[in-house]
């Protein structure tokens, strides 16, 4: 059985974790966190196992997770590079970190490198992880580490070029949503509706909604189209939407997001 290491275990590497022990045997998975009583709440959650530092959990495994921020990663990689034997995958969760500068970091070893993009509803399964796989990856590699997060939901793939805007709209998008969810709540409590019940109905919402949009494949504007009655309630609301820039504002969010994403690196 393959040895998996997460250095870093947040709230997106916790996420990946608990997807990652869902589908793998948990004994394989090794935790390693600045705070340890954190990993140790993790480990203890996931039965997975703990290790005293970053290269007790990084020696002979197979693949190395690095769940810490952008500036940590040249600090995280001279630590443990002594226990490094090339043949490990290193995946990055670092966002704005582009697979050269992994890869110039790792020169010594040679390590192959591939960047991953997951949100944190990873963490219930339901979540999206998008791969970027630097040049020399082999695509059995790939393929293995698609298999390892299969437990944490969808899984897709990008070029590097395309890593900063895939991280924002797959990363970003659960926070863009919890803002629009507490916002239909809170317009249904203006309403007279009771707060327990427009957060449920609100969040159940937005979930069967995307779920159309995924298993009918039918256009979100056509699906829009589909519930504005002439003259309703519902085009009503739209209009006003439309009038305070809702798309508009959605689209800036994520350029922004994509930029400061480039610029953590």
């Amino acid at each position: 059985m393959k040895k998996i290491a997460f250095i870093g275990c947040g709230n997106m590497g916790g996420a990946i974790v608990r997807g990652v022990c869902a589908t793998v045997e948990p004994k394989t998975v090794y935790l390693s966190n600045r705070s340890r009583s954190k990993a140790e709440q993790l480990a203890e959650s996931c039965r997975c196992n703990v290790c005293e530092d970053n290269c007790a959990a990084a020696k002979d495994a197979d693949y190395i997770f690095l769940g810490v921020k952008p500036w940590q990663v040249p600090d995280v990689i001279k630590e443990i590079s002594g226990v490094l034997k090339g043949n490990e995958i290193i995946v990055s969760m670092a966002a704005g970190v582009p697979g050269s500068v992994m890869a110039a970091l790792l020169s010594k070893t040679g390590n192959g490198v591939i960047r991953i993009m997951p949100n944190t509803p990873c963490a219930i399964g339901e979540g999206l992880v998008i791969i970027s796989a630097y040049e020399g990856v082999s695509e059995e590699s790939v393929k293995e580490l698609e298999s390892i997060l299969s437990g944490c939901g969808m899984i897709g793939r990008c070029s590097e070029e395309q890593a900063e805007a895939a991280m924002t709209v797959g990363g970003c998008t659960p926070a863009f949503t919890y803002m629009f969810i507490e916002a239909l709540a809170d317009g249904g409590v203006r309403a007279g509706i009771k707060r327990g019940d427009a957060m449920l109905w609100a969040a159940q919402a937005v979930a069967g909604a995307a779920k159309l949009v995924m298993e009918s494949g039918e256009h979100p504007g056509a699906l829009k189209d589909a519930v504005c009655s002439p003259g309703g309630a519902t085009i009503e609301g739209i209009r006003t939407l439309e009038m305070n820039a809702f798309r508009g504002g959605v689209m800036d969010a994520v350029l922004v997001a994509a930029k400061r994403s480039k610029e953590l690196g």
